[in-house]
């Protein structure tokens, strides 16, 4: 998965004008200030469960509040370039991307109501995950270039001996040149991206106000 991996930024999604202010404070409570902008503790509980749908586990709080403040560097990019939002189809192929990694569609309900996600939820978090995705490709995929000596010595190096340990003829390098290439050029845009964000960070404003541990 890709580092942003894994992806999102979004509003304070638990907020609700029925809830007493009393109550919000405690479960909304700020996590961040990025510039003007601030990402809430209820960001961070929301995309842990994500992480636990998807991947049975979730990182520790800390490291999620680093996810949402490069989401929010590269969000805020892409909106001032006026990038353009993903279309409902994409979105809908997103979300059914995801039902499907599951054995059983009753699997996939199962560990949606064990998370306590919604479908609004997961809909916008993968809606997120397509726009910060597809912007950070459109911007530094043109600087990534692959040689072909690369992709054999990669095709040697990683394809061939992951074969052989499975018991498996490894495909042909023609057969799988373009996979290969397609593999080492999202390596190198998360490369240029991480590069990029680390920059980013040192030109902003960022506090963090709550104690969430060690990484």
């Amino acid at each position: 998965m890709r580092r942003l991996f894994v992806l999102v930024f979004f509003g304070a999604l638990l907020a609700n004008a029925g809830i007493p202010v009393a109550a919000q404070e405690v479960v909304d409570r700020m996590a961040a200030r990025v510039e003007n902008d601030i990402i809430l503790y209820s960001d961070i509980q929301t995309l842990s469960r994500y992480q636990q749908l998807v991947d049975g586990k979730a990182e520790s709080d800390a490291q999620i509040l680093d996810r949402l403040i490069d989401q929010w560097i590269v969000r805020t990019e892409a909106e001032v370039a006026r990038f353009p939002l993903p279309s409902e189809v994409e979105i809908q192929r997103g979300v059914e991307r995801l039902q499907k990694s599951f054995a059983s569609a009753e699997e996939y309900e199962a560990r949606k109501k064990q998370n306590g996600l919604s479908d609004a939820e997961i809909r916008g978090i993968t809606a997120s995950q397509l726009y910060l995705s597809d912007y950070l490709d459109s911007r530094f995929r043109p600087a990534v270039q692959i040689d072909p000596k690369t992709i054999e010595d990669f095709y040697q190096k990683s394809v061939v001996p992951q074969a052989k340990a499975r018991g498996q003829e490894p495909p042909p390098l023609d057969t799988a040149r373009d996979d290969i290439q397609e593999a080492l050029v999202q390596r190198g845009i998360n490369d240029e991206a991480d590069r990029w964000l680390i920059e980013s960070r040192g030109r902003l404003h960022i506090e963090k106000l709550m104690d969430l541990g060690a990484k």
